[in-house]
């Protein structure tokens, strides 16, 4: 699936979306929504059907559907996002869909979609790898699976990048003066970070032994360790949440840090909880 509000975002959306249908061997579906009758301005059926042409120029064998659906944005494409595999979108668009850097509703429908959301940003370096961000959580691992299915289908490397530093760790609670507050076995905690990369690593390794994978841990600040890795990547893939958010939060603060800044498409993969 693909919004489309006539912005050059969303027709750049169009190919990447058209593309990962190929890949797949999917359904493509073009989808418009407005919430007011003064929206559906004939012009906008003219942006479809240039969609459609673009994507089957892309791929000519794709089965291509499009809809014009009414209903706030959101709700229209998290509605739709229920039947996909993967939603597409531009970072930012017309009205429709946010004017500001990255809209609000595609923050919104990373979280509360019903399948990974691709958001189309930044300039990919096209023979880098899928970088994936790892970070031990429910929507890691499922983030991890995405990434190693995506790297093979697109015949890409992969590389599995965990960033880890002392904040992120769990404090004692005997007090300030305690030598564990005072003191940190760095050794231990790399092992143990390390540790947390290869497990969730290995099974998906075995499961896909034709994907060149390459293992980056790293100590550093999690957000911009990323963000520099981004600089070389294709794609990065990420989970909604990690350990570190807050209880309720549906998207970390990392996850939407990256939706923001990467200089590459974003793909945010929720966990089933």
């Amino acid at each position: 699936m693909v919004g489309v509000d006539g912005s050059p975002p969303s027709i750049a959306a169009v190919d990447v979306a058209a593309e990962e249908a190929r890949l797949r061997g999917a359904q493509l579906r073009i989808v418009h929504a407005f919430s007011r009758r003064a929206d559906l301005d004939p012009m906008i059926h003219g942006v479809l059907a240039q969609a459609e042409q673009r994507a089957r120029a892309l791929a000519p064998d794709l089965e291509i559907t499009r809809t014009v659906a009414p209903g706030e944005t959101l709700t229209v494409l998290r509605s739709e996002s229920r039947h996909a595999v993967l939603a597409v979108t531009g970072g930012r668009g017309r009205s429709g869909f946010g004017g500001l850097l990255l809209g609000s509703t595609v923050v919104q429908l990373a979280a509360h979609g019903h399948c990974p959301l691709m958001v189309v940003r930044g300039r990919p370096a096209p023979r880098g790898p899928v970088l994936l961000a790892v970070d031990g959580s429910p929507a890691g691992e499922a983030a991890a699976g995405f990434a190693f299915a995506e790297a093979e289908l697109r015949g890409a490397p992969l590389t599995a990048m965990h960033v880890w530093n002392t904040r992120s760790e769990p404090t004692p609670h005997e007090g300030p003066a305690d030598p564990l507050n005072i003191v940190v076995d760095l050794d231990r905690l790399r092992e143990r970070h390390q540790r947390l990369l290869e497990e969730t690593v290995a099974p998906l390794r075995h499961a896909r032994p034709g994907v060149a994978v390459e293992l980056r841990l790293e100590r550093a600040r999690v957000r911009h360790a990323l963000l520099d890795a981004a600089r070389e990547a294709q794609l990065l893939v990420t989970g909604a949440r990690g350990h570190g958010g807050f209880t309720g939060m549906l998207l970390g603060s990392v996850s939407q840090a990256l939706l923001y800044h990467a200089d590459c498409p974003v793909t945010v993969v929720r966990g089933t909880e």
